[in-house]
């Protein structure tokens, strides 16, 4: 079951962190990653510049801005996923899947 209440990361680690995903977006390193055009969650094929950067581990959740933490994400999923670490993640999935047919 997914945590609903969290503790958010403080002010200056969000400024701190934002400010190295901007960097990180205008390096060749996500151009690269983002070309792939392969969303990391979902696997569909989207355009790269329909696909966002979405980090594993929340900022909010006191995630960082390296490389090891950053996904190409399509907004779909991005959206969906929110603030949600990769456990409560796949835990939605599976609540998706139970949900439909086999």
């Amino acid at each position: 079951m997914a945590i609903d209440f969290f503790v958010p990361a403080s002010d200056e680690h969000m400024r701190r962190e934002k400010a190295k995903a901007r960097e990180i977006r205008s390096s060749p390193w996500w151009k690269r990653r983002r070309s792939t055009g392969m969303c990391f969650y979902c696997g569909r094929k989207y355009r790269a510049i329909e696909l966002t950067m979405d980090h594993i581990i929340p900022l909010a959740r006191g995630g960082k801005s390296i490389h090891a933490n950053i996904v190409p994400a399509c907004k779909d999923c991005n959206n969906k996923k929110k603030y949600l670490l990769p456990i409560e993640w796949e835990e939605y999935l599976d609540t998706l899947k139970k949900g439909s047919p086999s």
